[in-house]
């Protein structure tokens, strides 16, 4: 006991080490069990670490594609007016544009119609923008898929997106009939306006639910269609970088010189970003548990390893082996098996992570089914993005579970009594 504690015959983690924690790790017949439970083990943790990284990079893909769309089609920051309509829009806007940190500001006139052709009919939100803003608004000019917005301002039609044309069964170059309830005033009271309009061009944003309800008309003819006297109902503001909507408020406030009510994306959609959040976490800590079930598959497999090579361990602790010896062997052969779970789970969750585009549409072709229906869901396809650091908190957790779980274990076989081993071994 004392050399123990003086000297060590083997220098740590040495050859001799490593030689015996393989043969333990092999396959025998007697310990075919415990080859069993380590192949389990193994198997969890890569399926645990995999499946993780997999589901994160989703969310995160989930939440990058709905902030770009969601955000990219209205706005970061909404200027509403107060007191007074908003008729000196334009200065305004103007003014807001020269803000640093602010891209551009949009000035618009929105409201609700019923969009019907001679297929079919439902509701739409309508937007008045100016024609030089239009292109502008890359969300929209950029994903075109029929007709042009070149001459928007002055040739009286619509864009219209791609669902809503689908559900309409319209082409550019189709008439579009709109009615809203708030039309001209007679003295049998408000009669509801319904006007035609040709359809200009088709986009197809990628969002679903806007795809089939947006429809956008020049500024001017949707103050008239909606009955505004001059003025908008917003000035939507685009900033740089959407997380800094607290630094350019403050600042656009001060440049629209007017009273304003001033608020921004993260308040009209706290309660969806905020569940998409709460979901994510609980996600994490769901499959978290799969991992540690596996690490605890390591525990029970390395006792009952401690327990099968009890007359083995005694005999190499009366040829000199140290206690230190002995748990080093059995903490190299619990952890090589989560190390290599981990990695090999790595490696699994970035390939599939990485293709997830290509492996849907093969899995849709194998089963003859869409797995993913855009009229269902908000987005078109699966989105995915590997985040490094959360690949790497994945990789420390899930290896240092697997060392915490053959900790145990090898404390055990290191304080095996020889004696008594040999005894009843």
């Amino acid at each position: 006991m004392a050399d123990d504690q003086k000297r060590d015959p083997t220098k740590p983690f040495s050859p001799f080490e490593w030689i015996l924690a393989g043969r333990y790790l092999r396959t025998r017949r007697r310990e075919g069990f415990v080859s069993v439970i380590a192949g389990f083990s193994f198997v969890g943790i890569m399926l645990g670490v995999a499946t993780l990284i997999i589901v994160l990079s989703v969310m995160n893909g989930f939440r990058k594609e709905l902030l770009d769309k969601i955000v990219g089609i209205n706005g970061h920051i909404f200027v509403a007016p107060i007191e007074r309509p908003l008729t000196d829009y334009a200065e305004v806007a103007d003014r807001v544009a020269k803000v640093v940190g602010v891209r551009r500001a949009i000035p618009m006139v929105e409201g609700q119609a019923f969009a019907s052709s001679q297929v079919n009919g439902g509701g739409v939100l309508v937007r008045g923008v100016r024609g030089s803003d239009m292109l502008k608004i890359t969300a929209i000019s950029g994903n075109l898929r029929q007709g042009t917005l070149e001459g928007f301002e002055t040739a009286g039609g619509v864009a219209v997106g791609r669902r809503l044309a689908e559900q309409l069964a319209l082409q550019v170059g189709d008439t579009i009939t709109l009615v809203t309830p708030r039309g001209a005033t007679t003295p049998f009271g408000t009669a509801p306006r319904v006007k035609n309009y040709p359809v200009a061009a088709v986009f197809e944003i990628g969002m679903s639910e806007f795809d089939a309800s947006f429809v956008y008309m020049p500024l001017s003819e949707a103050q008239a269609y909606f009955n505004r006297d001059g003025d908008v109902n917003v000035i939507e503001v685009f900033l740089e970088n959407a997380d800094r909507v607290d630094e350019a408020r403050s600042a656009i406030e001060m440049a629209a010189e007017r009273p304003i009510l001033v608020t921004d994306w993260r308040q009209r959609n706290r309660t969806f970003f905020a569940a998409l959040e709460v979901e994510r976490n609980v996600m994490f800590i769901i499959l978290t548990l799969i991992v540690l079930v596996a690490a605890l598959n390591i525990i029970s497999g390395l006792i009952m390893l401690v327990k099968d090579k009890s007359s083995d361990i005694a005999i190499l602790r009366t040829m000199g082996a140290t206690r230190g010896a002995i748990m080093r062997v059995f903490l190299i052969t619990g952890a090589s098996i989560g190390v290599v779970g981990t990695l090999a789970g790595f490696g699994l969750g970035l390939l599939v992570a990485l293709n997830i585009q290509s492996l849907q549409a093969g899995l849709s072709r194998l089963t003859g089914s869409n797995l993913w229906d855009p009229t269902v869901r908000f987005l078109t396809q699966i989105p995915a993005e590997v985040n490094a650091g959360e690949v790497v908190s994945v990789l420390l957790m899930a290896m240092g579970l697997s060392l915490l779980a053959t900790l145990y274990p090898s404390w055990r076989a290191a304080r095996l009594d020889p004696v008594q081993a040999l005894r009843y071994g």
